[in-house]
């Protein structure tokens, strides 16, 4: 019998795994890397905060617009390297460079911690580039943080990330899987301890003496998610009951379990979820997912049996659809497809043939 996964290619571009930074890894110990670089002309700053990404004011809007192109703001670098030292609640990251005649290098900052007043009536909002006018004496240190918390715009990766350039999406990506890391990890898992920066924002230590101010890095958590078809080559979608969006239809995934390989981790998840078991399996593509810091790895899998009986505690509800009847389901708006930014939507685009 044809298998329909014998035609299946990995996937050519995922929309979060576009980035060609030159991390420079071999430059993150360097405890001046930051100040340095800050210093250089054309160093680009980026911003994040909790969880969100810092645009530009008035570009939050074109998030409900399609074709909208959005960009990250910036803060001119020479006021951030003068501010820093008084700001010990910013967490600076360099993310790396770009090759050139002279290397164009990216730092982010996390304000997460950054204390803010909502500007009154009477105060304008301007884009970034106002900031290049701002006097010295309000830029060395009294407030360049918490004005660039009110007067940019915020948004999240899921709607920045299907308007904006290959490369801002991966500087998107990385610092916010670091942001959500340095925020859920605020003490050593060793020993209790507080811990603070290191390695330029890509490493934590603990200030534990009695542990060696032990060095400690973010832990990747792995995930599995994969198309399922059957020999009529129909899809299986499901809907999870975690999910606010009611008419969201998307495809098996979940995190690897200790000591399991990838596809056991697929063929667990499917029949955890749907009653189907999974014969076949393929490899796609994998894209980080910083929420928190996950990497998601893809697959399509040949199913053994098409008796579909959902396990009612995560997923409320899955079918069989054939190509026809997920076009009528869209039309028709009975389901709607995963985001522009996930893995999932370029995965059902792959069995669908286009774009959705």
């Amino acid at each position: 019998m044809f298998s329909s996964l014998a035609l299946t290619q990995a996937l050519p571009y995922l929309p979060l795994a576009q980035g060609d930074i030159d991390y420079g890894v071999e430059r993150r110990a360097d405890p001046r890397l930051i100040d340095d670089v800050l210093r250089e002309a054309g160093t680009s700053v980026v911003l994040t905060r909790a969880g969100l990404l810092a645009v530009p004011f008035g570009q939050r809007a074109l998030v409900r617009q399609s074709a909208a192109h959005m960009r990250l703001a910036t803060l001119p670098g020479r006021y951030v390297a003068d501010a820093l030292p008084h700001h010990p609640e910013v967490k600076a990251i360099y993310l790396g460079s770009y090759a050139g005649a002279t290397p164009k290098h990216v730092v982010a900052l996390d304000l997460t911690d950054v204390a803010h007043e909502t500007p009154g009536d009477g105060a304008a909002r301007h884009v970034d580039d106002d900031f290049d006018d701002m006097g010295d004496a309000h830029a060395a240190h009294d407030g360049i943080f918490a004005s660039a918390v009110a007067r940019f715009d915020w948004v999240d990766l899921r709607g920045f990330a299907p308007r904006a350039s290959a490369r801002e999406i991966g500087q998107a990506t990385t610092m916010l899987a670091l942001s959500n890391w340095f925020a859920y990890q605020r003490h050593c898992p060793h020993c209790g301890y507080p811990v603070e920066q290191a390695m330029s924002g890509w490493a934590q230590r603990c200030t534990n003496a009695d542990d060696d101010f032990r060095l400690l890095f973010p832990r990747v958590e792995p995930a599995v998610i994969m198309t399922v078809v059957d020999a009529q080559d129909r899809l299986l979608i499901q809907h999870n009951k975690a999910w606010k969006n009611p008419l969201l239809y998307s495809v098996s995934a979940g995190f690897v379990e200790a000591g399991e390989n990838l596809e056991h981790a697929c063929r667990r998840e499917t029949f955890e979820e749907t009653g189907i078991r999974v014969g076949e399996v393929k490899y796609l593509g994998s894209q980080p997912w910083p929420y928190k810091i996950s990497l998601m790895m893809g697959f399509k899998g040949q199913a053994l049996n098409t008796d579909v009986r959902v396990d009612g505690e995560e997923v409320a509800d899955a079918r069989w659809v054939t190509r026809d009847e997920y076009t009528e389901l869209l039309v028709t708006g009975q389901v709607e497809a995963p985001g522009n930014a996930t893995i999932a939507r370029v995965m059902i685009e792959e069995w669908y043939g286009r774009q959705i």
